[in-house]
Formats: C-alpha cells, structure tokens, sequence
C-alpha cells in the first residue's frame, strides 16, 4: 500500500509506553505528527527522541500531539527514555509505539509484507526505512510525509514549520513560498480572483500574473 497525500492515514490499535491507544481516537479533533525509528539505542534516534521531547510544547500549542515508533517492544522503549534524557536533558512523556510484529511499520508502507513478524533478530539497517515522519490532521488525512537516511537526524524545526504552513493556508486561500517562516509574507493561491484578493487581504503585490504577494493573515 503506497500512502500518498491526501490519504486517509491508516487506523490501529496497539500498545505504546502509555498504554494501548486507538490512533483515529487518540489523535481526536488535533494534529499528529507520528515520527519513526528503526531500532532502540541507536546515536542519531536517541537525539531526535530528545529534541521532540523538548519541543513537545510548541506542537502543542498547535493543537498537535507527538507519537514516536519503533519495531522494538514497549519495555524497551521504558529502558531507553532514560539514556534520551541523560543525552538531551528532556524527558519523554509523549507514547512511544512499540511495533515488536512490524504491524504499523507494514501498514505505513515503510516495510515491505515480506519483512516478517517480528522484530526479534532485526538490526537497524534491516529496518533503514523505518525513518519517516507523517503528519496527520484532524479529518485523518496524511498532510505531509517524509523519510530520511538513517545517519542524518531529522530537523524538527522544518517539521513545526510544516505545520504552521498547513494550518495557515487550510484557515486562508494562501499558500507559502520557498524557506518561509512565521510572519513572513504568503502566496495568493489562484483560486483567489484579485477582487477577491483585495477584499480578503487588501493590499497585495503582483510579482508575476499568477504569483501575487500579501501579508500573512492573522
């Protein structure tokens, strides 16, 4: 099963560091962004477990919650919490899925169906594609997927900034240009007539007649 944009993300039920949840009903009427790893106690994952454990507040002021996997099984996820927080000084306190049948890893297309069952015997390059991020919105949809090589840590501030993006131009018919930030000026989207444009966001610029400028809406 290929999962693209726009899909709806694939539902399970499963036992995580914070007991069984049901994704659908956990992520509820919020965001989620669901990170993956290939093994416990590997350098790069142990870092990027402690940033998002830092940055746990920011997604939450999004109304985004955090949710971390690996193939491994639970009681190792409890054992590796604390060689995270020695690493970033940050404790874990957002659930961690463990995936010890491939389950979830399978249904996220991240292993193939003839990767097995188990997790027993795997090592990290047997799971090297276990290193995608999806970010989930409230109606379920896949908003954003990514995957990155085992020795290069993910960047999380780009992750926090997709967010902002989406939720930006999900509220607004806008969309953002190139290495945008926060406060930074938006994109009228096509759809917007400039008419429209001026009674939705007054003064805009007009840089090419299909991409017009303006101020991000608050």
């Amino acid at each position: 099963m290929v999962l693209r944009i726009n899909d709806t993300a694939p539902d399970f039920t499963i036992d995580t560091t914070e007991g069984e949840i049901n994704f659908h009903e956990w992520i509820g009427d919020g965001y989620a962004v669901l990170f993956s790893h290939p093994k416990d106690f590997t350098p790069v994952c142990t870092t990027e477990l402690g940033v998002m454990a830092g940055m746990e507040g920011e997604f939450a002021k999004r109304n985004a919650k955090i949710i971390g996997i690996s193939v491994d099984p639970v009681e190792d996820h409890h054992r590796w919490k604390s060689d995270i927080e020695t690493v970033s000084g940050n404790t874990v306190s957002y659930p961690m899925i463990g995936d010890r049948e491939l389950k979830v890893a399978k249904l996220y297309d991240m292993l193939p169906a003839s990767e097995g069952t188990s997790s027993e015997g795997r090592t990290p390059v047997d799971n090297a594609t276990v290193r995608s991020v999806f970010i989930i919105g409230p109606d379920k949809k896949i908003k954003l997927s990514l995957t990155y090589p085992m020795t290069t840590g993910r960047n999380f501030d780009e992750i926090l900034r997709v967010l902002d993006s989406i939720q930006l131009t999900i509220n607004h018919q806008v969309a953002t240009p190139a290495n945008w930030k926060q406060g930074e000026d938006v994109i009228i989207t096509p759809a917007v007539s400039n008419e429209d444009a001026k009674d939705r966001f007054g003064e805009f610029e007009s840089v090419l007649p299909y991409l017009r400028k303006t101020k991000q809406p608050t």
